[in-house]
């Protein structure tokens, strides 16, 4: 049986696999996202465009699972610590290949935060 490999070195079901790549050499050094991206920020993936190069390595990997799910949940799908993810994502927003729909503003009500915590509650319980 063939085992898909992440970003994080390891494979889908081998939990006991040492993680062959540290999160700083996959973003270059990198600790800070270029744009602000909360865990939460639902990605959707944008219109190719023919003006603007295709990712390539981790970024194309990122790129590939990213599409209407959250910076936490893109992390988790490719075993990667969030804040190696949020440099990725933040690159591929600044490229123009990814767009984020935040889920709160400043201006959010109670409601619509406390709606935010009970849908990630649940989230957390269905996985």
């Amino acid at each position: 049986m063939e085992r898909e490999a992440h970003l994080s070195g390891k494979h889908v079901g081998d939990s006991s696999a040492p993680s062959a790549v540290r999160g700083f050499t996959i973003t270059r050094g990198r600790t800070v996202p270029r744009v602000e991206l909360p865990f939460e920020a639902t990605l959707l993936v944008s219109i190719p465009s023919g003006h603007r190069a295709e990712p390539t390595g981790p970024a194309a990997q990122v790129l590939e699972v990213c599409d209407r799910k959250s910076v936490a949940e893109v992390a988790a799908a490719l075993h990667l610590p969030l804040g190696v993810a949020r440099v990725l994502l933040a690159d591929l927003v600044a490229e123009g290949h990814v767009t984020v729909q935040r889920t709160l503003t400043r201006n959010s009500s109670i409601d619509e935060r406390r709606d935010l915590l009970q849908r990630t509650l649940q989230g957390l319980l269905v996985s």
